[in-house]
């Protein structure tokens, strides 16, 4: 397999600087892998005010391209026989037995009906617990603002309590579905990862560090960052359609520049674009990379499999279009029908604060997308298609 052509990998590098210079974004890493070759793209800044340059080793709130991670957590204690994929989760998650179901999702938070059976660890892994972010207006139904008044809405902060605390308010919501009726985006990995910590008896960063990160060489990846590396962790920005970029979480004094009260497997983690691709290779060498194995073959190809059924997908609005050419597998997107360039069989996912990788196995091709601006939308934006249309155009055989 060959690698990228020069002469095409410069239309990456104007596309990209081009989003710097309309200010779409203060700066960002590219980086697109096939076999040995590795090419990398470093544009604009990491803070606007100070003006120091994006580097390839600048840090990154990945938001839910931790999720990818976390499942792979859990998926190595099942390997070792200390959880099973069907099995009801409420022996080690007490707070999730006998749940309530709300009879429909427009009802009031006390017309429910019985659990049909427990969530189990697969339920988790395919965000079908019955527990997540409605995807419609807020205020639509009550248990949208039941949701809020406990403090558990899914956003781009970590939670701020600790996980048994954060467990017990859980417990005080019905399911919005059935287990294993309906997907319902996020809440399930910060559940999953409240399980593995269980299990293992580890902080869920401690399990991640010693079991993930530093087999895989992920030396900047954590749920913060020391004040060693502060100053290579990038300032994070929303974006005002009339002011243009604002500052939502800076590097030093912000949300993570200390270990959290709740290390949330569903988009707590910060990383590199150097760290994220030894994940992604791992993924793609079937749980191998660098001579370490993370994972079996079986795992990986059940992780970026299609979990879901066509009910399923019907029963679970996301954005429009999404489950025409998508699926789910264990805590990340599964491409099922060729859609822009990627091909059927792809897989991951996009984090919120302005984050995106994929792997293509059919290609033999990694995508990662690293920049410091929150998204507008569940949509993937056009730095996002267009770092994936350039990297395919730049395949040379």
């Amino acid at each position: 397999m060959s690698g990228f052509s020069r002469t095409r990998l410069r239309r990456l590098t104007d596309a990209m600087q081009g989003f710097v210079d309309r200010g779409e974004v203060a700066g960002l890493v590219a980086l697109i892998a096939r076999g040995d070759t590795v090419h990398v793209e470093t544009r604009g800044v990491q803070d606007l005010t100070s003006g120091v340059p994006m580097a390839r080793d600048t840090i990154f709130r990945i938001a839910s391209m931790t999720k990818p991670i976390a499942a792979a957590a859990a998926m190595t204690l099942v390997e070792e026989g200390k959880l099973n994929l069907d099995s009801p989760v409420d022996r080690l998650l007490p707070e999730l037995a006998d749940r309530k179901v709300l009879r429909t999702i427009a009802s009031q938070v006390d017309d429910t009906v019985p659990a049909n059976r427990p969530i189990t660890l697969r339920d988790l892994l395919t965000f079908r617990s019955g527990y997540g972010a409605v995807m419609t207006y807020p205020g639509t139904y009550p248990i949208q603002q039941a949701i809020a008044d406990a403090g558990l809405a899914p956003g781009p902060n970590p939670p701020t309590i600790s996980p048994d605390a954060w467990m017990a308010k859980l417990a005080t919501l019905p399911l919005i579905h059935q287990p294993g009726e309906a997907w319902l985006y996020h809440t399930a990995s910060d559940i999953l990862g409240v399980l593995v910590a269980r299990v293992s008896g580890m902080d869920l960063a401690d399990f991640l560090a010693e079991r993930i990160f530093a087999p895989l060489g992920m030396a900047d990846t954590a749920f913060s960052v020391p004040e060693t590396k502060l100053d290579r962790l990038a300032t994070s920005y929303g974006s005002d359609p009339e002011t243009g970029l604002k500052l939502y979480d800076r590097a030093r004094g912000g949300r993570w520049g200390s270990p959290p009260d709740f290390a949330s497997g569903g988009g707590g983690l910060v990383s590199t674009a150097d760290d994220y691709l030894a994940f992604s290779r791992m993924m793609m060498g079937l749980g191998k990379h660098g001579g370490v194995r993370i994972l079996s073959r079986p795992t990986v190809e059940v992780m970026t499999t299609d979990q879901l059924t066509p009910a399923q997908k019907a029963a679970s609005p996301f954005y429009p279009g999404f489950w025409d050419t998508n699926g789910w597998g264990f805590g990340m997107g599964v491409t099922t029908q060729r859609h822009g360039y990627l091909s059927p069989g792809s897989y991951g996912w996009d984090g919120g604060l302005g984050t995106s990788a994929r792997n293509d196995p059919n290609e033999g091709l990694t995508c990662i997308l690293l920049t410091q601006r929150m998204m507008r939308s569940p949509v993937p934006e056009p730095i996002y298609t267009d770092i994936w249309a350039l990297a395919y155009q730049a395949l040379d055989d």
